[in-house]
């Protein structure tokens, strides 16, 4: 489910202004293309932590870096090729330097990318958890990436395992297929992941190497086979967007609304199915831990079109059940 962690970051308002995309200086020794960069002032208070955080899949995540310094760092494939952005909050603005062929798109959709499109306002809280949480976290903003595969891809590898063995599965197909990001990446070790054609190459050995049993990766290559068809899914409204993902054998509901939260904005993109976040929702709102799908969907009902942004609000409140089980263990298919 997006946004599991709760982030400790500094709030920040920032004032409303924009910037258009200038060239920044290259480094020494660089070979490619010179970066380009834009400063980019948002309409109101932005936690950058907060607003990018569900796009890493685990703390090793080869496309995804936070940093000690403040900045963050993502490898992605767009249309127009491989990409890395580079963000971090100056003051009142957010500056930006992406490098490759698809750093210019990056830099172009970095206003939607931390939420400009979203729209805080139509969210009225009607429980006190979610009016506090909202007041202490100002800087939640629901991005939009525009890209489905790149999200799709690690919802599918998260279905019915742990996110250890989804984190391990992803990380190991991206070093072992994906390419070394454009820019000074070396030291963090990103990747872009592969193409719709390097996902469909490997071999079904690397898939039981990376612990990916048949269901999972045979959903993974019905997807790339039709992933422009996909892609497309970013620019729908909700209903249409997840329908088109459904029509794929293996994408149900948790995938569309895990993959549609990320790419399209969708704040009303419900993550039902998922084997925590009833309990939690229903802890959260009615006390009640042993909620299921159904219970958390009727106490979602007043949030009805900013369902996501509840959740992710109830999630960052930290009021969550104690845990009364030991964690589930892992699968492992690598030595059979």
């Amino acid at each position: 489910m997006a946004g599991r962690f709760a982030p400790r970051t500094a709030r920040a308002a920032l004032p409303p202004t924009g910037a258009p995309v200038r060239r920044a200086p290259a480094p020494r020794g660089a070979s490619e293309a010179p970066p380009v960069a834009r400063e980019w002032t948002p309409p109101g208070p932005l936690d950058l932590r907060v607003v990018l955080g569900p796009l890493r899949r685990g703390p090793a995540d080869p496309t995804f870096r936070m940093v000690a310094d403040g900045t963050f760092w993502r490898a992605s494939r767009t249309p127009e090729g491989p990409g890395t952005l580079r963000v971090e909050a100056r003051g009142g603005r957010i500056a930006a330097t992406a490098w490759g062929p698809g750093a210019t798109w990056l830099l172009d959709g970095l206003p939607a990318l931390l939420g400009a499109d979203d729209d805080p306002d139509a969210f009225t809280p009607r429980h006190r958890l979610l009016a506090l949480t909202r007041h202490r976290r100002p800087g939640l903003r629901l991005l939009r990436t525009g890209l489905v595969m790149e999200s799709l891809i690690p919802s599918v590898l998260e279905q019915k395992v742990t996110t250890d063995e989804a984190y391990r599965a992803w990380r190991h197909l991206v070093r072992r297929f994906g390419t070394p990001a454009p820019g000074p990446t070396a030291e963090l070790g990103l990747h872009v992941m592969p193409d719709a054609r390097g996902w469909a190459m490997i071999p079904s050995w690397e898939w039981h190497k990376a612990n990916v049993d048949a269901k999972r990766s045979s959903t993974i290559l019905r997807a790339v086979r039709v992933a422009r068809r996909l892609e497309e899914a970013a620019a729908m409204d909700l209903p249409e967007a997840a329908a088109r993902l459904e029509l794929i054998p293996g994408i149900g509901p948790w995938t569309s609304a895990e993959t549609l939260q990320r790419s399209n904005g969708a704040a009303d993109a419900v993550t039902v199915g998922d084997l925590h976040l009833p309990g939690i929702v229903g802890h959260a709102l009615a006390d009640n831990r042993d909620a299921d799908d159904a219970e958390m969907l009727a106490l979602l009902a007043p949030y009805e079109g900013q369902r996501h942004r509840a959740t992710r609000l109830i999630l960052l409140s930290g009021r969550t059940p104690p845990r009364r089980a030991p964690r589930m263990t892992p699968g492992d298919i690598v030595h059979l």
